[in-house]
């Protein structure tokens, strides 16, 4: 690919409802031609879960997630939950027109290329695979193997999560700085049900650089990583308003109250 891409980087955390649904307001509106293919990165202004958009609220402790100021939202894209909390957040929306390929797993090899060269440049050796790990069962995305995976050896780093629409498709995922372990296990019933410790199974860039990445490193090795990897020129931009008005009309498709009654829509 050659082109020129639009980058947002969101000066400020916002909501996690928010986040999920101009995500989605960005794929929408790529899709109608309004804008162009689009890297966003941001932030969430507290603790958050996103519930994969097929998965059931039931599988996470959402009497804790009340109790400990964690919010809980429904993703548009598959997968299985995933706490957001010490990270960048990273999505790309671009279509078949932007040379992206047909298809989840050819799109994944394609787009997580300029995942593994981010971390590269932060100092990670990290590989797309998809190893056995963890309970299979557990409502956790980062005890789960997907194909797109990165990882660093036996421990899944990171995890991205897609939903295609006509022929533009909205992939999104971590770079995780840091994880509190236990509070995840406890949100995601892992004691219930196998008593698996994250840490053996997942890591963190905390854990594996000698000191903590800043953001203002991570975003740059995302737009260097991603940029490079992709063969893509990004210009800072913002959001037009008929996004932010869309993202605003989706925002009970993925509120609280209705990630935690289950899937609508």
């Amino acid at each position: 690919m050659s082109a020129v891409w639009r980058l947002i980087v969101e000066d400020s955390p916002a909501d996690g409802a928010w986040n999920m649904a101009l995500d989605r307001a960005i794929q929408l509106s790529r899709e109608a031609g309004l804008v162009p293919a689009t890297l966003r990165l941001y932030r969430w202004v507290r603790p958050t879960v996103t519930l994969g958009h097929f998965q059931d609220a039931d599988t996470i402790d959402l009497e804790f997630c009340d109790r400990n100021g964690v919010d809980v939202v429904r993703r548009f894209t598959g997968g299985r939950g995933v706490l957001h909390d010490d990270e960048l957040t990273y999505s790309i929306v671009a279509g078949l027109e932007d040379g992206i390929p047909r298809g989840v797993a050819a799109s994944y090899r394609m787009l997580c290329t300029g995942l593994a060269e981010t971390y590269r440049l932060l100092g990670v050796d990290a590989a797309l695979t998809a190893l056995p790990r963890g309970d299979r069962a557990s409502a956790a995305c980062y005890l789960h193997s997907t194909a797109a995976d990165l990882s660093v050896g036996a421990r899944k780093l990171s995890g991205s999560a897609q939903v295609w629409h006509g022929s533009t498709v909205l992939q999104h995922g971590s770079f995780t700085v840091s994880r509190d372990a236990a509070r995840e296990a406890t949100i995601f019933k892992l004691a219930e049900r196998t008593g698996s410790s994250l840490t053996e199974h997942a890591a963190t860039l905390d854990e594996l650089l000698d000191s903590s990445p800043t953001t203002e490193g991570l975003i740059d090795a995302a737009v260097q990583g991603i940029g490079s990897a992709l063969g893509i020129s990004l210009v800072a931009g913002t959001p037009l308003d008929s996004e932010v008005q869309l993202a605003q009309e989706l925002l009970p498709r993925v509120a609280r109250d209705n990630a935690q009654r289950g899937r609508r829509g």
